[in-house]
Parts: structure tokens; sequence; C-alpha cells
């Protein structure tokens, strides 16, 4: 288990923000940094200090997302034609596991890498289990039958936490879900204030 794993609850508190809206967040009863110094941390940033932030809010958001594989996925981002800021955020949301995730087939963005690991979803009919899988617009996402039973599964679907963003299309009956058009940043149902374009200065400087 890595340590980002393992320390999934502080972070949260250490990036400013409860990033997943999620009722039992600690930062929801301590607003400051975890540590001795935490509460009397709070000060100023510089702008570096500022797109580092936003650049590790995002990355984090994300679940378990190396900084290899982000810079990666901002790289690509930069080459393709449009702005960067907005194919950056349509790649993140195009992965396998964010899918899952917005699909609300498993509680958190960390369980839906180790669902997707575990080869519980279909895309368009085929076992993938690789998360930074990408998505493309008409692909259908859908649980394997044998895992429809699974706990956590089930109870992901009738809890309903997150809201289905305007580009997915849930069919709860079927347990799969569609991606109907590229996610734009206007439509990803953050719970958490996002500054993508702070991320691009960052990778620019």
């Amino acid at each position: 288990m890595t340590k980002r794993i393992n320390a999934k609850k502080k972070i949260s508190r250490k990036l400013g923000a409860s990033l997943w809206g999620q009722a039992k967040d600690p930062y929801l009863k301590r607003n400051y940094k975890p540590g001795q110094h935490g509460a009397s941390s709070k000060g100023r940033k510089s702008d570096y200090g500022n797109q580092l932030l936003a650049k590790q809010r995002m990355k984090f958001y994300y679940g378990n997302i190396s900084e290899r594989q982000f810079f990666n996925t901002f790289t690509l981002a930069s080459k393709s034609k449009g702005d960067v800021s907005e194919n950056f955020i349509g790649l993140l949301e195009s992965r396998l596991d964010t899918v899952v995730y917005r699909a609300n087939f498993v509680p958190t963005v960390f369980a839906a890498r180790q669902f997707v690991n575990h080869k519980h979803v279909t895309v368009n009919g085929k076992t993938v289990n690789i998360p930074s899988y990408k998505v493309k617009v008409g692909d259908v996402v859908q649980v394997r039958e044998k895992s429809r039973k699974l706990a956590v599964v089930i109870d992901a679907l009738q809890k309903m936490e997150r809201d289905i963003p305007s580009y997915a299309q849930l069919d709860k009956e079927n347990f799969s879900t569609k991606l109907t058009a590229k996610p734009t940043f206007a439509e990803v149902p953050y719970a958490a204030e996002m500054q993508p374009h702070l991320i691009t200065e960052f990778y620019s400087r």
C-alpha cells in the first residue's frame, strides 16, 4: 500500500479543501493542515505556491495517479488542438477509473482504480483492467455480470452520492454507463474549486 493511499484521509486537510465532498471528510471538522503547526500555517502564497496547490489538488482528486502519469497526460493535452486546460480535463475525465467513479459503481475514486484492476469492468463488451485506459465518446462501460452482486456496487448505486455529469449516461438497470460527449471543465461536478489554468501555468514555467 502506498503512502498516498494510506494517508488519503489527510489529503483534504493538507490541500485546504474537501476534495471529494464526502460527509465524513476530516477537513469539515478541522479545516487546517495536519500536524503540530497546522492551525497556524495559513498565509499568503506566492504565484508558484498557488500553481503548485492547484496541481496537487487536481492530481490527488483523481486518486492514485503518479506525478509521471499526471505530467504525461498534461503533455498529451498540450500537443492536441484546442485549449490546453480543456484538453487536460477531457483526458482525465476519460480515464476508465474516472468513468467508473462518475457512474457511482463504487464509493471512491481509489476504489474505482482497484475495481478496474480486478477485472470487474468491460468496455464495449471486452474486459479492461487498465485504470488509465482512455474511454472514447460512444464507448459503453459496464460492470461484469458476475460482479453486479458485490455489496460495494449495490450500496454505491443505491446511495448515488454523486451527480452524473451531462457527458455521461447511466443505465442502472444494466449496470452500464456511456460517454456521450467529450467532457468539459464547466460540466465536471468537482466538489472543490479546481483551477486548471494554474496547472497550465505551472507546467509552462
